[in-house]
């Protein structure tokens, strides 16, 4: 008992940070399933972030139309927020690695689909609009598997640090994927970096075809409906599940949508155009870097607290242009927003991962991501008209105002401030691990 309560004190404080705890976070990486899966992934993130940046440029020399870039680019998004719930039934009632392994080979063939079809010229826009639609799709049937095979890769004590090095290699891959990206569409073509991309959707394909792990509790014999209802339950049923859940709703609808419209014009009225938000963007890529290495090793006891401390600093961007301030304070605002971004790409996974069962963790999954995403589109879409009618300044200053106010309000929830790391993390992550396998 007396053990129980110092582990119990100990996990409340958290371990401290430095390189001896750098070097426990990067323990994840000696466990050869995870460091299998992180070398796919890995590589996967890079083109993405590459086909990103090139898709607009792409479709714009295949059809000379902005108004066909936005459709094309909306067709990728729109079975992702569609499908989410199906993708989380098939994360819980399959194995968990096929459905990755099915997911990133729809995005395979897709997207060389894609660079094919604009590499030879005949990218007619329903061709294209089908093939950006399929590797949405697999879009949708990813995500919502993608935490629940980690719990079966490392051990429990060690699913923070697997979720920080996987946070990391987003940030690099924010980092490099784009300067990448610009580079290569230039010497060769924006279409030759989405057929790289397909590439690297392959590699990941086949890390995930090696490994020797299913990560998933097959339940077959129950009604997909039914899944689907369980999974609403065990979701409602949780106060700091979906409070969290409403606050990222609005902050895609109210900050995160505006800021992505609004602060490129400003920099091209204010800053000198595409160069200072590049720099704006790096600032925030940067923080994301930082936030991610500075949680390996470091398990605060009471994640959600400093998860929705952090998610003040998503205010800053929005604020700073808002006040007009110099551009290296815009990007230091941008540097802390994206430290904050790491700190909950950590986190929020890995307390998903403690506390939610194992067999619905890809259901809830997909709720919480249906929410948080549901109304993004709606941000982006209001953002223009409504800073023509009330100005850029007003639009990002209320959303950098309900930022501060909705973080308050969720952080004054008693389910967020009560809710404390497990006692006996390991022994439940063996116990999910030995399940899954």
């Amino acid at each position: 008992m007396r053990s129980e309560r110092r582990s119990a004190r100990k996990a409340e404080r958290g371990d401290g940070g430095g390189l001896p705890a750098v070097r426990r976070g990067l323990a994840a990486l000696r466990e050869p399933r995870f460091r299998l899966f992180f070398g796919g992934y890995s590589v996967s993130l890079t083109g993405s972030a590459m086909a990103s940046t090139a898709l607009p440029f792409a479709v714009l020399a295949n059809t000379g139309s902005l108004t066909d870039v936005s459709v094309v680019m909306a067709a990728r998004i729109v079975p992702l927020v569609v499908l989410l719930l199906a993708g989380g039934v098939a994360g819980d009632r399959l194995p968990r690695r096929k459905v990755l392994l099915a997911a990133d080979t729809l995005r395979t063939v897709s997207q060389a689909a894609l660079a094919a079809a604009l590499l030879t010229g005949q990218g007619s826009l329903p061709l294209l609009v089908v093939l950006a639609a399929l590797g949405g799709v697999g879009e949708a049937f990813f995500g919502p598997s993608l935490d629940g095979l980690v719990t079966a890769l490392v051990p429990a004590r060690q699913l923070q640090d697997a979720n920080a090095l996987l946070s990391t290699a987003r940030s690099v891959a924010s980092l490099i994927g784009p300067a990448a990206a610009g580079l290569l569409a230039t010497v060769v073509s924006p279409a030759t970096v989405l057929a790289l991309d397909s590439v690297s959707y392959a590699v990941s394909a086949l890390m995930l075809a090696v490994l020797p792990v299913d990560g998933g509790l097959p339940q077959k014999g129950v009604p997909p409906l039914v899944q689907l209802r369980e999974g609403w339950t065990a979701f409602r049923s949780r106060s700091w599940l979906w409070a969290v859940t409403l606050q990222f709703c609005t902050f895609n609808l109210l900050v995160w949508g505006p800021f992505l419209v609004l602060g490129p014009i400003t920099a091209e009225r204010r800053y000198g155009g595409p160069d200072s938000w590049g720099l704006v963007m790096a600032g925030y890529g940067l923080g994301a870097l930082a936030g991610g290495l500075a949680l390996l090793g470091v398990r605060p006891g009471r994640p959600l607290v400093v998860t929705t401390v952090a998610s003040l600093c998503w205010a800053a961007p929005s604020a700073c242009l808002a006040l007009r301030l110099p551009l290296p304070a815009v990007a230091a605002g941008a540097l802390c927003a994206g430290v904050a971004q790491a700190l909950f790409n950590t986190l929020w996974p890995t307390t998903l991962q403690e506390h939610i069962p194992n067999e619905m963790l890809s259901r809830v999954r997909s709720y919480v991501s249906l929410g948080s995403l549901a109304l993004g589109p709606v941000g982006l879409s209001l953002a223009g008209p409504l800073a023509q009618r009330a100005g850029i300044g007003r639009v990002l200053a209320v959303g950098a105002l309900w930022q501060l106010v909705a973080a308050c309000a969720v952080l004054a929830l008693p389910a967020i401030r009560g809710l404390r790391r497990p006692a006996d993390p390991a022994g439940a992550g063996e116990r999910v691990a030995a399940a899954a396998r």
